[in-house]
């Protein structure tokens, strides 16, 4: 069986992604399955961020257009830290039991049969400040979604892996000004659970 974790409590209510969020909080506490989660998405910083989500909305649903933009905010945010849980996650679990003690559901495997092909054609452009947007000529067949991971010493060392479901917009955030970064993209989900990584690519954030 192929593991792959739903990504469907992205479109939960506000009030069950909260509650969602409270439940697999609790469920990875102490779990010794998931030791080490990325230094980006740690459970300390999901739960503020859903504390801050919780109180946004009791305060959307009291205020006015501006409190609802902020709950909105604080909502993808939640959600972008959610992602990154379940990517990691995604490559931890060696079986449904593991990953269902998690919180997070498995998705359905019916179309991810056949190994992943290496992605292909990446480019790196400069986003925001501080960040580098990698693209995918194409999408890679059967696959849920990306790790991306980035090095600052040409591939010697690498920065915690970051995870994204759009080939077309993985971004390196928090990266320093005028560094060089290498950059290599890899796909997660089919056969194999995960493709080899890409062909490196480098780019100067400017």
């Amino acid at each position: 069986m192929v593991l792959q974790v739903s990504y469907k409590f992205a479109r939960l209510s506000d009030r069950d992604l909260d509650n969602f969020v409270d439940t697999f909080v609790g469920e990875m506490s102490g779990n010794a399955v998931y030791p080490n989660l990325p230094s980006d998405a740690t459970l300390a910083m999901v739960s503020a961020a859903n504390d801050d989500f919780h109180n946004k909305i009791s305060q959307a649903a009291m205020g006015g257009e501006m409190d609802t933009t902020a709950k909105n905010l604080s909502r993808q945010a939640l959600l972008k830290l959610c992602r990154k849980v379940a990517g990691y996650v995604q490559i931890t679990a060696s079986n449904l039991e593991e990953l269902q003690s998690s919180g997070f559901e498995a998705r359905s495997t019916n179309r991810a049969k056949a190994p992943l092909e290496k992605p292909t054609g990446v480019t790196l452009k400069n986003g925001d400040e501080g960040q580098l947007v990698a693209r995918l000529a194409k999408p890679v067949k059967n696959s849920n979604f990306y790790e991306g991971r980035a090095s600052i010493d040409g591939g010697t060392t690498w920065l915690s892996s970051i995870f994204s479901g759009d080939s077309r917009h993985i971004i390196f955030a928090g990266l320093t000004l005028g560094a060089v970064y290498t950059i290599e993209i890899r796909a997660l989900g089919g056969s194999t659970n995960q493709s080899d990584f890409s062909d490196p690519v480098s780019h100067r954030v400017i």
